[in-house]
Formats: structure tokens, C-alpha cells, sequence
């Protein structure tokens, strides 16, 4: 199929505008690739210290033998139910590992703190800029020169855009994602929804609300719906950093460890050791890069990602920018329903024929590049693919042309809209994005007098005074990274909604994020210049005219521009407004952040 004219002209601007920053990239990598065995160029105490606890079999190897030694890099822990699966994983790896030749040892963990437990709470302000930690957390777990692959644990929020961009920065070694799958569904997306809306009215007891939330969440796995855990799963795959087929097999079952098994497999086969060597330094390119980003429009995916696909390009030397997602979004169809864009969740998607289902369907329409590196060597074709066991053999079939229920998947003939959903916002009140994909037609252009908050908690006791019962635009500013370190505003969502439930028209304008948990009601997030940064958010006062228009893509304050332009932007005392336990400890990321459209981290 020809490549899409839109997607082509898009990657060449990015490979032009990236040329000198990848070509100083890929001289870095392929430097550090080196000749041998990396442990073999310790001194001899460095590499005794290096397999001091190893079983005997496994010191052996690593002191005399020449075949590669795996690094794990994992995001264990138990309280995390997405991770929670990882426990017996570095056991199976180094197990597979030594029945290949080959050794493995657990390199490093990285913090791995979980957004659904930190929502709403001051820990939530330390959420973005743990990816930032995660990344020099895997850097320093690869640091020993003892490896010649690696394998990366992680799932969740953070987790995958921070391991990638610290496992970018060893991008010489060969490397591969390996997930652990979701938990089983339970109670419907939208039977939850309905009570958190009960209970933000006060017409369900905090038991009952409880009740729900544990019915939903309430196994080892990831989290069902599509947020962004499952985003990242889904670009690992499209991005060729999993197997074909691996991210939504649920945890703990026979053809997930056959998944892992091969992956190690797989990467042992593209060490830097051997004659098909492939690091994935040489997998993340401008190509792989532009297929996340139509696999973030095609799906519905996490607006997180425009701040993590950002990063994660510029830390293989590519520069993404806002302009390519917007570029993109108006010609990739959106294929998928999965909640808060439908009421599907994971589960259903991937029996519908998931990721090997929308792939194959992209590719056929000329929106992926084919000609991409991925795990399993050259050609995303081999991701048309789907994995069975048969007589505990792993083998790949072809997936089928026909969606296993089209109110989730569609193929590309016939998709739920014809554009991605995401939509780039510009105006007097700075540059934000907007996802449209489940906001109502008739609620696409906003324009009503503006609340101004400066804490989310803020719009929840408005509510409850009954002040909001009006058509209003909420501006809850200072939430930006410099400001508060950019925490999603989920609790903003149950009351929001109720309100536009009611019939008013109710939009939201925020430095901050959303994640896409803001479902129907349209909300500009990632505005920046932030409000702590002297942005135009900070210039809007409670009662000015605000449009929020995600059909012309502007985002304007409707006030006399003299009197804009005279205002000074508001300040707040962020000492008093910010408490939270160990937010002091990331002063440095506050201080050097840059702005969202720039990924919004320190590097």
C-alpha cells in the first residue's frame, strides 16, 4: 500500500529537522558498542564484584565464558497491581536465558508510584517528574558495563516513557519491553462512572463508591481502561519494542510466560555480540516515532503522550513537535472505542483482534511505516501477527481481516470518526491540545465567562456551594510544571460532568493535565506558557468572556485587547499552596522544566 502522503511529508519534516541531533545521536551508540564482551573489559575487580553473588553456573559464565549477560531493568513492586505480576519474571528470564547460553541478572529497579493512588492527593506532584527519575534510574542500573542487553519491566503511567528514554541514553545495547498484561475486566467502565457521579452529587455514600472502585480494580494486572498504562503498552508494540501480540495477554498465564520466554529469546538473537545486531537506539527512529503517534490518534490514546512521545524522540535525537501530532491527527481514523472513548475496556479490544488487528489495518492504509526496525528484525509486517500456543509451541498466525466486534475495532474502511480525536489550540491564552474523541458535537465550541481556581480542590467546594449551576468556563491555573509539577486533574471530571449532564455548557482550561479522563467535557489542557511562568492563563480573570473552539483550533480570552495587554499575570505564594511530603526533593525538576510542549521534564 503507498505510504500516505500526509504521514511522508510529516516524517521528512521530522528527519529534516532532526538530521544533525540524530546523526550526533546514532555516532554515540554506535561508539559505545565496542568489540567483545563489555564485563570483559573490567578490571578484574570490577567483574569479580560483578558476579560475587551469582550461582555457581552463572559465575562461571560471566568469569570465562563470551556469550551476553541480560540486564533487567524492572519496576517490581506489590502495592502496584500492574507490577505487581513481575515478581516471578527475573527468575523466568534468567532461567530462559541460561537455556539459550546466555546469563541474566537484575540490573536495577526503578520507583514505579501509581497515578490512580496519588489522584487528587499532594503525592500526584511528584507523578511527571518521576518519569524523569525513572529515566536516571535505568541509566545508573545499566551503568556497570556488564551487559550486552537489556529487558525493561514496566507498564504503567511514567514507568515505560522513563525507562525508554533512560534506556535511549545505552541506546548501543539491544534491547525489548516486556509487559505483564491487564487484570480481568470488571464492573462496566460506565456503571463505575455513574457512581462517581452519584457520589460527587452526594447521592451515594463514600461504602458504596468504595464498593465500585474495588469491583473495577480488583486483581493483579493493569488497570482496563485506556489511559495511559495501556497507551504505553500499545506504542511499545507499534513502536516494535514488543513481541507481536504481547501487550494485552493477561498476566500470569501460559502464553504470557511463553511471551517473556521469546522476547529473551529475541533479544539474545540481536545482542551486541552477534552478526544480526540491533540496539534500539536503531529501532526508536523518526519512523517509529510517527507510528506511536498514529497509534495514539488511531486508538484514542493517552494526551499524556504528547508530552512522553516528545521526551522519549528527543532522547534518540528527534525532534517532535506539537505541530506533527495536529498534522497527523487530521488524517489518521480513529479505529478504536475503548472507555473513556467507548464502552469497551482492554480486554475487549484485544479479543476483537487488538494490536495485530489495528496494525494490520494501518498498514493497509498506508498509515504506518513498514520499514521500520522492530524486535523481531526489519518490517513491521511481522505485527500483522497474532500468538497461540500449540502443543506449548509459540507460533504467530495471521490475524483476520474482520474485526471480532466492531464496537470496538473497525477496520479502516470504516471507522468510528475519520480524524484522531486530538486537536492543537492556539490563542491569546497560549498553545494547548484539546481530545475531542468522545466530547458531544454539539459542546465542540464553548464560549461562557470564565471561573478562575487556582487549586482543583477549589471547583468541588464551588459545587457544593452551588455556585456552578451556570454555563462557565473553569481556568485552574499554577497547575503547570513549574508551578505544582503538573498533576492530572481526574478529580475535576465527576463534577464537570455532572454539571454538563445538567445542560449547562461547561468547559475547562488548565496549565495542567487530563490524561483524556476528561471524556465528554471539553477541556483544553497543557497550556502553555504556564501560569507560573508569567503565561496569558495567569492574565484571566473570573468573569471574562473565554472561547474554547476545538473546530477552528483556538483557544481566546475575548477581552479588550488594551486591557490585555495591560494586565499583569497573577501571582500565588506556591510555599502555601504546595505541602505535600517529599515534593522539596524535586526543587530541581521545578526549577529546570521545560514547557509542556517540550515534554515538560528536565532533559
Amino acid at each position: 500500500m503507498t505510504l500516505h502522503p500526509v504521514l511522508a511529508e510529516v516524517t521528512e519534516r521530522i528527519v529534516e529537522r532532526s538530521r544533525a541531533s540524530r546523526a550526533a545521536y546514532l555516532a554515540k551508540i554506535d561508539a559505545a558498542r565496542g568489540k567483545g564482551a563489555k564485563r570483559h573489559h573490567l578490571s578484574c575487580g570490577n567483574l569479580a564484584h560483578g558476579f560475587a553473588a551469582c550461582a555457581e553456573n552463572d559465575k562461571d559464565a560471566l568469569r570465562n565464558g563470551h556469550a551476553a549477560n541480560l540486564a533487567i531493568v524492572t519496576s517490581y513492586n506489590d502495592m502496584l497491581s500492574a507490577h505487581q505480576p513481575y515478581e516471578r519474571y527475573p527468575e523466568l528470564i534468567r532461567q530462559t536465558a541460561r537455556a539459550l547460553g546466555a546469563t541474566a541478572q537484575v540490573a536495577g529497579g526503578v520507583p514505579a508510584m501509581c497515578d490512580g493512588v496519588t489522584q487528587g492527593r499532594p503525592g500526584m506532584e511528584l507523578s511527571l517528574f518521576s518519569r524523569d527519575l525513572i529515566a536516571m534510574a535505568t541509566a545508573v542500573s545499566l551503568s556497570h558495563d556488564m551487559y550486552e542487553g537489556a529487558l525493561y519491566l514496566g507498564i504503567c503511567d511514567k514507568i515505560v516513557p522513563g525507562m525508554l528514554i533512560g534506556a535511549l541514553s545505552f541506546g548501543h545495547l539491544a534491547g525489548a519491553f516486556v509487559p505483564s498484561g491487564p487484570m480481568p475486566s470488571g464492573i462496566p467502565n460506565e456503571e463505575k462512572s455513574k457512581v462517581r457521579q452519584a457520589f460527587a452529587a452526594g447521592k451515594a455514600t463514600r461504602a458504596e463508591l468504595l464498593e465500585a472502585e474495588a469491583r473495577s480494580y480488583h486483581g493483579a494486572g493493569t488497570c482496563t481502561f485506556y489511559g495511559t498504562a495501556n497507551s504505553n503498552q500499545m506504542l511499545m508494540e507499534i513502536m516494535g519494542l514488543h513481541l507481536p501480540g504481547a501487550s494485552f495477554e493477561a498476566p500470569d498465564t501460559p502464553l504470557r510466560d511463553a511471551l517473556t520466554k521469546a522476547t529473551v529469546q529475541r533479544v539474545l538473537a540481536v545482542d551486541t555480540l552477534g552478526d544480526h545486531y540491533l540496539p534500539l537506539g536503531r529501532i526508536i527512529d523518526e519512523r517509529a516515532i510517527v507510528n506511536g503517534v498514529v497509534g495514539l490518534h488511531a486508538t484514542g490514546g493517552s494526551t499524556n503522550h504528547l508530552l512522553h512521545l516528545v521526551a522519549i524522540a528527543r532522547a534518540a535525537g528527534v525532534e517532535l513537535r506539537w505541530d506533527d501530532f495536529d498534522a497527523l491527527s487530521a488524517v489518521v481514523p480513529l479505529l478504536a472505542r475503548v472507555y473513556p472513548n467507548g464502552y469497551a475496556d482492554v480486554n475487549h479490544f484485544h479479543e476483537a483482534g487488538g494490536m495485530s488487528f489495528l496494525i494490520d489495518q494501518l498498514l493497509d492504509g498506508g498509515l504506518l511505516h513498514d520499514d521500520v526496525n522492530t524486535i523481531m528484525g526489519p518490517g513491521l509486517h511481522a505485527y500483522r501477527q497474532v500468538p497461540s500456543l500449540e502443543n506449548d509451541v509459540l507460533v504467530w498466525k495471521p490475524v483476520s481481516k474482520e474485526s471480532g466486534n466492531r464496537g470496538v475495532l473497525r477496520a479502516i474502511h470504516e471507522p468510528f470518526r475519520h480524524d484522531g480525536g486530538l486537536r492543537m489550540l492556539k490563542g491569546n491564552l497560549g498553545h494547548g491540545v484539546i481530545k475531542v474523541s468522545s466530547v458531544p458535537e454539539d459542546r465542540m465550541v464553548v464560549e461562557a465567562p470564565a471561573i478562575v481556581f487556582d487549586e482543583q480542590d477549589d471547583v468541588k467546594a464551588a459545587f457544593d456551594r452551588g455556585e456552578l449551576n451556570r454555563d462557565f468556563v473553569a481556568v485552574v491555573r499554577f497547575q503547570g510544571p513549574r508551578a505544582r509539577g503538573m498533576p492530572e486533574l481526574h478529580k475535576l471530571t465527576p463534577t464537570l460532568s455532572l454539571l454538563q449532564d445538567r445542560g449547562y455548557r461547561v468547559a475547562l482550561v488548565t496549565d495542567g493535565r487530563m490524561s483524556g479522563a476528561s471524556g465528554r467535557v471539553p477541556a483544553a489542557i497543557h497550556v502553555t506558557p504556564e501560569a507560573e511562568a508569567g503565561g496569558p492563563i495567569a492574565r484571566i480573570r473570573t468573569g471574562d468572556l473565554v472561547r474554547v473552539d476545538a473546530i477552528a483550533g483556538t483557544l481566546h480570552a475575548l477581552v479588550d485587547a488594551d486591557d490585555w495587554d495591560n494586565r499583569h499575570p497573577d501571582h500565588i505564594d506556591l510555599a502555601v499552596h504546595h505541602t505535600g511530603m517529599g515534593r522539596e526533593l524535586f526543587a530541581m525538576f521545578r526549577q529546570s522544566a521545560v514547557t509542556a510542549d517540550l515534554g515538560a521534564g528536565v532533559f
